[in-house]
């Protein structure tokens, strides 16, 4: 590994801090090297806050030391006004005379602008060290770009036998998490923006959709209601979450939740992702019953699945989905449970 590399792979792991408060601006991280030495370091912590580079530029002692340093940077500086200046500014204004970027930023407003930026003034720049693994660490912020959809992420548990449920009509849910894999799943709560059900699971789980068990802001809750016919009592309309119910019918919002009209003599799903397009939703979790997980599945529409195998049988009771063939998975283990994650190798977020 290279200096350049080992610097950049630094960056990663700082940028990984800011996965559950960054969006929906990218993760990103920073670090600034005097002589071999590591002087500074950032990254974003929180959307409308300083960026990775402004960050790392303030936590350096002595500033002179900027210009004969090198600033590394997981994504392009960024060239234009948003909720703060731009960086590639900031790193010309400060005389810092080389950066070594991951790889380019895929937002139109940026995409190559602040790279050219920087060698106009005269910067040294080098572009596209550990380039996938840096594309990888902005996925989401790279298909909301590319392909105007929110990344999806379709997550399941299933019995040792392929059921994800009882038939039940009443009584207590199925338990086949354990309190520590649970815990894993409210962290990937925390680090996507919105997460959805289908009107079964809503009725006969009656779930918070919430991060409770794990450090983060509460995703967006997304429930499908064809007909309204949800009671007001479950704790999707307690208020304490903002809530989306995607509905045939039309109704006032209130309390927190809005209602959504959606023409349901057409593919339904299609219409879901433009609406969180438009909503500026980068990262979607489908928890939903096997129907809603099988429909995405067969539209094709997801880039990651994480499937938990518990060990308990259930016997009967609803089959999980089926995740197509043509698709490698990998397998790890947590507590007891062995979990099962696919993604998809035809991403657009591949370099």
């Amino acid at each position: 590994m290279t200096n350049d590399e080992k610097y950049i792979l630094r960056c990663i792991q700082l940028a990984k801090n800011g996965f559950c408060n960054a969006a929906p601006n990218p993760t990103v991280g920073a670090v600034i090297v005097c002589n071999g030495r590591i002087v500074g370091e950032g990254y974003h912590v929180r959307c409308g806050e300083g960026h990775a580079e402004v960050n790392a530029i303030a936590s350096v002692k002595d500033e002179s030391l900027l210009k004969e340093s090198t600033i590394y940077v997981s994504l392009e500086p960024c060239s234009h006004y948003g909720k703060t200046p731009p960086c590639a500014d900031l790193i010309v204004r400060k005389g810092i005379p080389r950066v070594v970027v991951g790889c380019v930023d895929p937002f139109s407003l940026v995409s190559g602008r602040g790279i050219q930026k920087l060698k106009d003034a005269g910067i040294e720049v080098k572009v596209g060290v550990l380039e996938k693994e840096c594309r990888e660490l902005i996925k989401r912020f790279v298909t909301f770009n590319t392909e105007h959809r929110p990344y999806i992420t379709l997550k399941w548990a299933e019995s040792a036998d392929g059921f994800i449920d009882t038939m039940r009509e009443g009584g207590k849910p199925t338990v086949l998490s354990t309190p520590l894999t649970s815990a894993c799943v409210h962290k990937l709560r925390a680090e996507h923006q919105a997460i959805l059900v289908g009107r079964r699971t809503a009725l006969l789980d009656n779930p918070s959709l919430t991060v409770r068990n794990w450090y983060g802001k509460n995703p967006l809750r997304l429930v499908i209601d064809r007909e309204l016919a949800l009671p007001d009592t479950l704790k999707l309309f307690d208020g304490s979450v903002p809530t989306l119910v995607f509905s045939a019918k039309e109704r006032l919002s209130a309390h927190n939740v809005t209602y959504i009209k959606l023409d349901f003599e057409r593919d339904i799903l299609p219409q879901i992702l433009q609406e969180l397009y438009n909503r500026k939703v980068q990262s979607l979790l489908v928890e939903g019953g096997s129907c809603l997980l099988q429909s995405f599945l067969d539209a094709e529409l997801w880039d990651e699945i994480y499937i938990e195998h518990a060990r308990k049988e259930l016997r009967q009771g609803v089959k999980a989905p089926q995740v197509p063939s043509g698709h490698p998975a990998n397998f790890f283990f947590r507590d007891g449970a062995t979990m099962q994650h696919y993604v998809r190798t035809d991403s657009s977020i591949r370099p």
